[in-house]
């Protein structure tokens, strides 16, 4: 194996030819088996990312009887020795760098929860390494990595899950289906309220403290002097989220691609657009934080529904409101509408019954048993990221900007092309 930014697909697979094909699982309900199955029939994952969010999702995994956790991975010595205690691993486990973790051959899934400058480049030598990868939100940071992304998943074979676990709540699901099935009338808007971001100062370069590994942290961002406010001060969010060089567009993409993925989920299959996309923001002049604090978004599709999405200084409700000619729902975890009278509504048999899930990590572990495509694919999780990007692109540039979504390319502009993507650091490259 080459621990040099490019991962070697030979230098995995050269001593075990069973690691170029998946797994198979076989469900322990098939075997006759009782509630737990047996450690042989469990899928085993790896957990890249463990501190806050990352051990939040191995606990949901944990919680499911066809899990097993059999080795996490952290650049940070103390939140991968508190995984790995966790998981009452042996230290041998636990490792530093995810390309070590990638070359075994006993491990079948992983779950990403880095930075989310990351996520790309782990999830793809996962896939590339033979592992399905559920990765938490955004799916990307760049428009071209997102693709890469997709392309990855297909040329591989591999299940993959988006953390848009909104998802698989009821709630959401209902919501979705009252507007797919004409409950509301005709869609003509949706609104979107969304948190805003966050400003600080200035701060002063610190000590990398002992046990993290603060180079591969960084990876392929640009180097910059330590500070936790860029990584994760107690009590406070990760600075990550509004730093550009880890998260190109803030909370747009970072907070607002849960919502903009329900949006896609009740307005069907619009993907002829966004066609138009502007907005304005307000950015911070100065400190570490550089990313949009709050703004207003408007996208014009090309089945003409309008999707308004706004920080929640003007927009009062957190979540997505879909409004027809006869009503309206709103939906999070929770449900409203007007008429009341909607949320009494029964989905007839011949009508449209959205993919159900109960648990966002549950229906992972059963799509890398069967092979299905589960609640939130590759496809969808880009469809909805990028979306949020090109939202970002357009108030970095302070004007419209027109999207064509099949060819993922911004019409006759070339300014707005070249955020498409960025450079990384080397060694490293998608």
């Amino acid at each position: 194996m080459r621990l040099d930014g490019r991962i070697s697909r030979r230098g995995f697979i050269k001593h075990s030819a069973a690691a170029v094909a998946f797994p198979t699982i076989v469900p322990a309900s098939a075997l006759g088996l009782g509630r737990v199955p047996a450690p042989g029939n469990r899928v085993a994952m790896g957990f890249i990312g463990v501190g806050g969010k990352g051990t939040g999702g191995m606990r949901n995994f944990m919680s499911c009887a066809d899990c097993q956790v059999v080795a996490v991975c952290d650049v940070n010595r103390a939140a991968r020795d508190e995984a790995r205690n966790l998981a009452q691993l042996a230290e041998s486990a636990a490792y530093n760098d995810f390309r070590e973790l990638f070359a075994r051959d006993d491990i079948d899934a992983v779950q990403v929860a880095t930075p989310d400058h990351w996520h790309v480049l782990a999830s793809m030598a996962a896939i590339e390494a033979g592992k399905d990868v559920y990765c938490e939100k955004p799916l990307s940071n760049t428009l071209a990595e997102g693709r890469a992304l997709v392309d990855s998943v297909r040329r591989h074979g591999a299940v993959f899950q988006h953390g848009t676990q909104l998802r698989s709540l009821r709630n959401v699901r209902f919501a979705c289906e009252l507007v797919r099935n004409g409950r509301i009338g005709h869609l003509h808007t949706i609104r979107i309220g969304s948190p805003a971001g966050y400003a600080t100062d200035r701060k002063a370069e610190e000590p990398v403290p002992e046990g993290f590994d603060y180079d591969l942290w960084l990876g392929p961002a640009p180097w910059a002097p330590y500070t936790p406010w860029r990584v994760k001060v107690p009590g406070q969010l990760p600075g990550w989220y509004f730093v550009s060089d880890y998260s190109t567009s803030g909370w747009v993409a970072g907070y607002g691609v849960h919502d903009m993925d329900i949006a896609f989920w009740g307005m069907g299959d619009p993907w002829a657009g966004p066609i138009e996309v502007e907005g304005r923001g307000v950015s911070p002049r100065d400190g570490l934080y550089d990313t949009v604090l709050t703004y207003h978004l408007e996208y014009r599709f090309a089945n003409g529904v309008r999707l308004i999405m706004t920080t929640l200084d003007e927009t009062p409700r957190h979540g997505v409101c879909f409004e027809g000619d006869e009503g309206w729902v709103y939906t999070r975890s929770d449900i409203d509408a007007e008429p009341k009278s909607l949320l009494q509504e029964k989905i007839g048999p011949e009508e449209t019954h959205l993919y159900e899930s109960v648990l966002h990590e549950q229906n992972f572990l059963d799509c890398v048993k069967t092979r299905a495509k589960t609640i939130t694919p590759e496809d969808v999780a880009h469809q909805a990221c990028a979306t949020a990007l090109v939202g970002g692109i357009a108030l970095a540039l302070r004007r419209k900007v027109i999207w064509d979504p099949t060819r993922e390319t911004f019409v006759d502009d070339a300014e707005a092309n070249r955020l498409r993507a960025r450079a990384m650091r080397p060694p490293w490259r998608v």
